[in-house]
């Protein structure tokens, strides 16, 4: 008899410019005219063309039991309108060729050839993201979503490469036991 996956219930954390720091940068309003800053989102393009586009999605829901990173590119996600939605994440794991601490013993490549160490289950967050802000996640943060309560559609503005999703997505499956699903209530 097969057994069922193992659930972790996370608990929700808003996300502020000080709660999502080891993870990116949350992104508020700021003046009209004011100067470029630490406040502003801080961003690496440098490795392709970006893109900048909306994108749907529909019937998300608060559970997920993968997670994905990119290792070429910081990411930029928000809710048009300021809807409510969640982003779990990790932070970012990857083996530089000059920060390798020792830890390549535990490495794992991806198929498009950088060093990782995968998250562990305990290193999983959950963030709530709400009003008129957006998330830069940083090069090698792992993340899951967005996910969001409706089971209907909601649009987001998404900032990465244009190939991204093509040569650059590498996805890491929880599979302790018969797998981990991880769940949170709003």
């Amino acid at each position: 008899m097969a057994e069922s996956p193992v659930e972790v219930k996370l608990i929700p954390i808003e996300a502020t410019p000080e709660t999502f720091a080891d993870y990116g940068q949350a992104i508020e309003a700021s003046r009209d005219g004011a100067s470029f800053g630490p406040d502003d989102a801080q961003l690496d393009l440098s490795r392709g063309t970006p893109r900048f586009y909306i994108l749907r999605l529909e019937g998300r829901s608060l559970g997920f039991s993968n997670i994905t990173h990119h290792a070429n590119v910081t990411q930029c996600l928000g809710s048009i309108g300021g809807h409510v939605w969640y982003l779990g994440v990790a932070k970012p794991s990857l083996i530089e060729d000059d920060d390798d601490n020792g830890r390549r013993v535990d490495a794992v490549e991806s198929k498009s050839g950088h060093l990782y160490i995968p998250p562990a289950v305990e290193e999983i967050r959950v963030f709530r993201i709400s009003g008129p802000k957006f998330v830069k996640l940083n090069r090698g943060t792992w993340h899951a979503g967005p996910l969001f309560r409706d089971s209907s559609s909601m649009d987001f503005y998404n900032l990465e490469l244009t190939n991204t999703n093509e040569v650059d997505h590498t996805t890491h499956y929880f599979k302790k036991n018969n797998g981990v699903i991880f769940r949170f209530d709003p």
